[in-house]
């Protein structure tokens, strides 16, 4: 081989090299694209299981002191934590604990007013009780979903930025390292048991 070929060669290698590492690093963007886009629909899903307890609470299916319970929970969820996405985010980090911690409290109060199988059944039968109940079903359902896509999201994140590559060539930039966010969403609203 002549030295023209070697340097034909190896600047070859180098484009090649340099292609892949582009690659890797327009993955890890849209990675983080999808993370930020998960992040707004699991808010956007907090915010309205939130309003279907609040709905709940106001209805008058509730007894007072569950009604007011529930209705001061969903109100911390819904306005007074901090939002995962927007001006008032904040520190990622902080802002998930804080509202991790004000979606749990609304999934106890919740889980407590409702109470089991034959409860929910009576409260079912109040005059829009079953719909209330089958709504809160849904959102609680799409808060699980939101959050697992989220998470998921995430864990690909955390796996593909521990890579060697991704780490010694710095192809995730500045982009700061996005957390799970963490929740008791363990709610069993049987909303079928809620049908004549």
């Amino acid at each position: 081989m002549s030295g023209a070929e070697i340097t034909l060669v190896v600047i070859a290698a180098l484009a090649l090299a340099g292609f892949l590492l582009w690659r890797i690093a327009q993955r890890l963007d849209r990675l983080h694209q999808r993370e930020l886009s998960s992040r707004a629909t699991l808010d956007a899903q907090l915010v309205r299981r939130a309003e279907v307890a609040v709905a709940l609470a106001e209805s008058g299916v509730l007894d007072a002191a569950s009604a007011l319970i529930v209705g001061d929970a969903a109100w911390r969820a819904a306005v007074e934590a901090r939002r995962l996405v927007g001006d008032d985010a904040g520190d990622p980090a902080s802002t998930d604990d804080t509202r991790g911690q004000a979606e749990s409290e609304l999934t106890q109060a919740l889980r407590a007013a409702l109470g089991g199988g034959q409860d929910q059944a009576h409260l079912a039968a109040e005059p829009g009780g079953r719909d209330l109940l089958e709504r809160l079903a849904q959102a609680n359902y799409r808060v699980q979903l939101a959050r697992r896509f989220h998470n998921d999201a995430v864990v690909q994140i955390i796996a593909m930025r521990d890579s060697t590559l991704v780490r010694t060539f710095h192809l995730a930039g500045r982009a700061e390292l996005p957390q799970t966010f963490e929740m008791d969403d363990a709610l069993t609203v049987q909303a079928e048991s809620a049908r004549p």
